[in-house]
């Protein structure tokens, strides 16, 4: 059942409107974000999607086909951060961001549906986010572009739901291209679309989902970003994005903290990896990629230590049987890694990956390739 019909069962009347929002995978730049530097994600083809309609008497309605349970129901002048810890808090959160911004939103009915894989590291959260913002900046009219919605929907993140993520996944959910990956500087949201037609060039980029969930709220990432925060205090900058990649080596002298000095390292010189990434694609180079990949997971597993035992076998497992290059995505413990392969190699590496998680003992991973998708869009 679609996400218009499971509305009208639930609520008994049709939409105003479908809306969707896509989930995301970084191709190259971690933990850079909330350092203010540069990241390029793409967005995939799963997406949240949100029927809604609305309401004039203060009342938020929330239901999710995916999640076992009755209709949610909130009044918008009663929402409070940090109070509500299911996933409604989500959708709770971009309402009450946008009325404590002025927006005069009087109550909503939402149905949503998402086939963005949860825990995977693919950004579930920004697509649900996003998705209720657009919704709700069409049906009230609020004439916010793209990137203010990503602002609003990483607000609600941060303050009403108590992860303190960067504004990469929001920014990628509401402004990817199809066709094309996006080169974000997280400083001052300013976007370039960077062609990343794989499939033209006998490439595919595999996403492996290790199924290991993980949670960005469970204080390791904030742990890092506070971290991050130190040395850039330390090295009197307001943010490590002002550090030069050629500097990089006597900034790290200055640093006495052994745990700090990893995390500077590797902020510095992945901000290096996604601008060797763009001049390379932007030379037609796709292929030679691949190693800047490899690097980047080494960096984060040795100096930001956020890998696992899964995700180091997907990289070491697939650079074994051929591939150009690997590395794990997102917010680490758990989630997916990304593998740049020749397109006629991906059944021999998807079955290398396999058998050597059945091998270890592991939960079957899911593989599947990525296809930079659309962002965020209205669907009828």
């Amino acid at each position: 059942m679609g996400v218009r019909e499971g509305f009208g069962e639930i609520y008994g009347t049709a939409p105003e409107g479908v809306w969707a929002a896509p989930g995301r995978v970084n191709l190259i730049g971690e933990y850079t974000d909330f350092n203010e530097g540069f990241v390029m994600p793409l967005a995939l083809p799963h997406t949240a999607v949100a029927a809604v309609s609305r309401r004039t008497d203060g009342v938020l309605r929330l239901h999710s086909a995916d999640i076992e349970g009755p209709v949610v129901e909130l009044h918008v002048d009663e929402l409070q951060p940090l109070t509500n810890t299911s996933w409604a808090a989500y959708p709770a959160g971009v309402v009450w961001v946008l009325r404590e911004a002025g927006h005069p939103i009087t109550g909503a009915d939402v149905h949503l549906s998402s086939t963005v894989p949860t825990g995977a590291g693919l950004s579930s959260s920004a697509a649900l986010e996003v998705v209720i913002a657009l919704a709700l900046n069409d049906l009230y009219g609020l004439g916010l572009t793209g990137p203010e919605l990503a602002r609003i929907a990483q607000r609600a993140e941060n303050d009403f739901v108590g992860v303190p993520c960067g504004i990469m996944d929001q920014m990628a959910s509401a402004c990817a291209t199809d066709g094309y990956a996006l080169h974000l500087d997280c400083r001052d949201l300013s976007l370039r679309q960077i062609p990343f037609d794989l499939a033209s060039q006998g490439l595919t980029l595999l996403v492996v989902d290790t199924r290991v969930k993980h949670a960005l709220g469970d204080g390791a990432y904030a742990e890092r970003r506070a971290g991050c925060e130190e040395g850039a205090r330390q090295l009197g900058v307001s943010h490590l994005r002002d550090v030069a990649y050629e500097d990089l080596d006597s900034a790290l002298a200055r640093l006495s903290d052994e745990r700090v000095r990893r995390y500077v390292r590797h902020v510095v010189s992945d901000d290096h990896r996604v601008e060797q990434v763009v001049r390379l694609l932007d030379a037609g180079g796709a292929r030679a990629i691949g190693p800047v990949l490899t690097d980047g997971h080494l960096s984060l597993r040795d100096d930001l230590r956020i890998s696992c035992p899964e995700l180091d076998l997907v990289v070491d497992t697939a650079n074994a049987a051929g591939a150009l290059g690997a590395r794990m995505t997102g917010g680490g413990f758990g989630g997916s890694a990304i593998v740049l392969t020749e397109a006629s190699d991906t059944d021999t590496i998807t079955k290398a990956i396999e058998e050597a998680f059945a091998a270890a003992g592991f939960t079957a991973p899911r593989v599947f390739p990525a296809v930079p998708s659309a962002g965020a869009r209205r669907l009828s």
